[in-house]
């Protein structure tokens, strides 16, 4: 019996479907094509909240001037190994597209290399970044900011973004170790998803505008979200921050606009650092596959990455399925 509620669509189709929609929303092709193939890997991943949910997102930032559709990423190279990216009130995924591969020339030649980015809206799955890395040899290491919604460390009011941080390595005749987490106890999608559905939020997850802890996820959108471990994630949070924001050049999350309201450019930061494990250890990739074989075999340790690689691999072969309603929403 045929589900007249949900569309299927293989993963070609649904980047086409995303590149066209945002090229009508103002983008130009390469920002379309950025955002459009960030979007539908993060939907094959199993990651629905930052896949083509957010996409919409997305959509209205470029309708509503968030996102300059017309801008194109300035790249320069302050250092050998450095690479800046002027995102000029664009999108975070094009400046990163245009530099991968000389991110990746450089770190091979150099054993690291370094990718900094300012002035971009927010990058959704932060993820990708450094298993595109992985993927090709090498271990990245990615941070990002956007606007404040996270409490810092004592304090009640919201000064840090949920601030993720995403590590992945390559291992050998497997997917990478990929761990991708923000430093909130939950993503602030999660908690605008559940106001959208009218259910309460776990306890300890945000804080009302007064500073006391709720369940209720409106109250929790007009407080601040909590970050894991309490004061621990606090400062990774900060951390974050600093390599994100402060060493970018970008606006501090405090500083950076909204990403649903206005037209002004969140103006946020972008962190990833490629190491050449092989430079130093040849046999890096094999001795992670035997030690992560280890921990998950011997040990019960479950290692994330995998089920990310499974899913992808899952939606290529079947395809991606989403709601009739979020499909008819993007094909306008």
């Amino acid at each position: 019996m045929t589900d007249t509620n949900t569309v299927t669509l293989t993963i070609g189709k649904a980047r086409d479907l995303c590149e066209e929609a945002a090229i009508r929303a103002g983008a130009n092709p390469e920002l379309a094509r950025s955002i459009a193939v960030a979007a539908v890997r993060a939907e094959a991943e199993g990651q629905a909240s930052v896949g083509l949910g957010h996409f919409i997102d997305y959509l209205a930032s470029l309708r509503e001037g968030r996102i300059d559709g017309r801008a194109t990423p300035l790249i320069t190279r302050p250092a050998p190994a450095i690479i800046l990216s002027d995102a000029r009130g664009g999108a975070a995924h094009p400046g990163f597209d245009r530099a991968f591969d000389d991110l990746v020339a450089t770190a091979k030649s150099f054993g690291l290399a370094l990718f900094v980015q300012k002035n971009a809206y927010t990058c959704g799955a932060l993820g990708p970044f450094a298993a595109r890395l992985a993927e090709v040899g090498l271990v990245g290491l990615a941070a990002t900011n956007g606007p404040a919604l996270l409490a810092g460390s004592g304090a009640t009011r919201p000064v840090y973004c949920t601030n993720p941080m995403a590590f992945a390595a390559p291992v050998a005749g497997g997917p990478p170790l990929l761990i991708d987490q923000s430093s909130s106890a939950t993503a602030f999608v999660n908690v605008r998803q559940a106001a959208r559905e009218n259910r309460p939020i776990p306890s300890g997850w945000a804080l009302d505008a007064d500073g006391n802890p709720t369940t209720d996820p409106e109250k929790a959108m007009a407080g601040a979200l909590l970050a894991f471990g309490g004061a621990r994630g606090a400062n990774l949070a900060l951390m974050v921050e600093v390599l994100s924001a402060g060493v970018s050049g970008a606006k501090w999350s405090l500083d950076a606009a909204s990403i649903s309201k206005g037209s002004e450019n969140p103006g946020t930061g972008l962190f990833v650092l490629a190491i050449a494990p092989a430079l130093v250890d040849p046999d890096f990739a094999t001795r992670m596959a035997a030690q992560l074989s280890r921990l998950s075999g011997s040990y019960g340790v479950h290692v994330p990455g995998p089920a990310k690689a499974k899913a992808r691999e899952r939606a290529e072969r079947h395809g991606i399925t989403v709601s009739r309603e979020l499909y008819e929403r993007i094909a306008g």
